[in-house]
């Protein structure tokens, strides 16, 4: 009889911690939209602004290259001293601080008179990722209930994967209103295209404005505040655990906080010289683990594939239209798998996700390797042919058949891909052509073209007696070398769909496995007193893995071939396999507390 008067109160009192929960997954969601947007957005705008500001502002392709990669400055500058900054103001002002610099950096971007407040701009919006990054999965971390931490953790990633398509799709769009202008007037469709970048800017600033403001509404993590030790911090703490839990949960939860922080401060019976030191198997263990997943998740090259994804599309066959539409496809994919990881990550638990995944992609790696490598070992070297057309340090070939011929390679009715690589000095390059692109622009070598200024920080490296970096003045006068040159025909269409499966398959099981839980490694794993600066280094790692395969996916592609990089990204896989397997311990449903004592304990 007292069942359904007792239910009812149940689910009225119930109803303000779903919403506070529901409120928290929303706000942390657009720093993930953010955080792919951030990644996302200067594909669709950087064809407009280029050729508008070289016009314009006579911008050079050197520094609109440094236009594109002051984001990854940015967010690598950022990620340094994150975790210090989160421990020292708070995690959500530092999420507040992201949402500003974000917001702060659409206007001076979209209304941008020069190079210097694009670079400033596109800075701003790297140190903004970098911050969320780190911040907001670590806030989740420490926030939700240990029930609920892996798929609010994942719908990070969600938000971060439909803020990618996002991105393309606002770059479809826009690309679609400049052509439009394509039969008009010079300066219409001059004035269609500046205007374009500078929307695409505009759009992002709603996003911004929405996770600057709603991070305002939302409590401090109480584990920062139990961290802090004080009274009033303690009662905070409190507050901010009863908007979400029980208050019998609140209380045990809260209590094994000040036990977990009285043990790493070495104020739990022992004086605070007993501190247990940085070096120790709590802490040490789990931070090596966190930082091995993390660069074992951009190993598989991930980054790469999506960043190059048209490039290796039509590299195995398919047409350039047909690479793009796929291209869009897999962004979709990408988000519509990550909702699967989302239903999956708290049932199955984040040890199988990461077997499965890194077991599918050790597959799709494979068998994609395994077609290029069957499409490559065909193809003839004409290095010394072509080192033979070189005169004055200058070469021009046109990749028809004529220019074949030149190359003693018979062209016969099938399209012909010559791929070489080569080199002033230090100074090398990459370039690969097909005999049936639409434009039929030949393979143009200069100098002036190949060897770039000398910078500020080459110079600096030089005077030290250190070379990290190629030498302009020796190149200045270095002969043109044809390293290698490989003619070999176009892979036929079904081996280009083939491939376009594997991508396919190696997204599918990214998103579900790594996709999701890399977040959760670098957030469950790490100990709450090295946590915030734990990420920061892991984080850190994980873009200098990413940064590393894409400065040399080209060259690896143009001198040994896509199989080869394939090939390596498999071998990396099965690493994370291994770790994930025998290494890795299962979080699901345990607090932070207790995934911190299991490698506390001694064997």
């Amino acid at each position: 009889m007292n069942a359904p008067a007792f239910a009812i109160p149940m689910a009225a009192n119930d109803s303000p911690k779903v919403w506070s929960m529901r409120f928290m997954l929303f706000i942390a969601g657009m720093g993930g939209l953010l955080y792919g947007i951030d990644i996302g957005i200067i594909a669709g705008a950087l064809p407009y602004l280029e050729s508008t500001a070289s016009v314009t502002w006579r911008l050079s392709a050197q520094q609109l290259g440094f236009i594109v990669a002051a984001v990854l400055l940015g967010s690598v500058l950022s990620s340094l001293f994150a975790g210090a900054l989160a421990d020292w103001v708070g995690r959500k002002k530092v999420m507040v601080l992201s949402g500003l610099l974000f917001t702060l950096s659409i206007p001076i971007i979209a209304l941008a008179d020069g190079y210097t407040p694009l670079l400033l701009g596109r800075l701003l919006q790297g140190i903004s990722g970098g911050l969320i990054g780190v911040v907001v999965p670590l806030y989740l971390a420490e926030c939700l209930t240990a029930d609920k931490r892996g798929r609010g953790t994942a719908m990070f990633q969600l938000l971060l994967t439909i803020g990618l398509v996002v991105a393309a799709l606002i770059g479809l769009y826009y690309a679609r209103e400049v052509e439009a202008f394509a039969g008009g007037s010079g300066d219409a469709l001059f004035a269609a295209k500046d205007q374009a970048w500078r929307s695409i800017f505009w759009i992002c600033l709603a996003p911004g404005l929405v996770f600057t403001v709603g991070c305002l509404f939302l409590s401090e993590s109480p584990r920062w505040l139990v961290g802090r030790g004080r009274p009033a911090d303690i009662r905070v703490a409190r507050a901010a655990l009863l908007r979400s839990r029980s208050a019998a949960a609140t209380e045990q939860e809260l209590s094994d906080m000040q036990q977990a922080h009285a043990i790493s401060n070495g104020s739990a019976g022992q004086s605070q010289s007993a501190r247990e030191p940085l070096l120790s198997r709590r802490y040490l263990v789990p931070f090596v683990l966190a930082c091995v997943i993390l660069a074992c998740t951009q190993a598989t090259g991930i980054n790469s594939i999506l960043a190059y994804v048209v490039n290796i599309l039509n590299q195995a066959g398919l047409s350039g239209s047909t690479a793009n539409s796929a291209d869009v496809a897999i962004k979709v994919l990408n988000a519509v798998m990550t909702v699967v990881a989302l239903l999956l990550v708290d049932r199955k638990g984040r040890k199988f996700l990461l077997m499965m995944g890194s077991g599918g992609i050790f597959l799709s790696l494979i068998l994609a390797g395994s077609l290029f490598w069957s499409a490559e070992r065909g193809r003839v070297d004409v290095t010394p042919a072509l080192q033979q057309l070189v005169q004055q340090d200058r070469l021009q070939l046109s990749v028809d058949a004529a220019g074949l011929a030149r190359l003693g390679v018979a062209a016969g009715g099938a399209p012909q891909q010559l791929t070489l690589s080569y080199a002033f000095g230090d100074f090398s390059n990459v370039q690969s052509r097909r005999s049936d692109e639409l434009d039929a622009r030949p393979i143009e070598i200069s100098r002036e073209h190949t060897v770039q200024a000398d910078s500020v920080i080459g110079a600096f490296f030089r005077r030290l007696h250190l070379n990290p970096f190629a030498d302009p003045v020796s190149a200045a006068s270095a002969p043109l070398v044809i390293t290698q040159a490989l003619v070999g025909p176009v892979p036929s269409a079904t081996h280009g769909w083939l491939v376009t499966a594997c991508i396919f398959a190696f997204v599918a099981f990214f998103a579900v496995g790594p996709g999701v839980c890399v977040w959760l490694a670098l957030s469950e794993l790490m100990p709450t007193r090295i946590r915030s600066n734990g990420m920061s280094i892991a984080l850190l790692i994980n873009q200098f893995v990413s940064t590393t395969i894409a400065a040399v996916f080209l060259p690896t592609v143009g001198n040994h071939g896509y199989a080869a990089m394939f090939f390596f990204w498999a071998g990396c896989t099965v690493v994370y396999f291994l770790v994930a397997a025998f290494v890795l311990p299962e979080t699901k449903g345990k607090t932070l507390e207790q995934i911190e004592a299991h490698f506390a304990r001694r064997r």
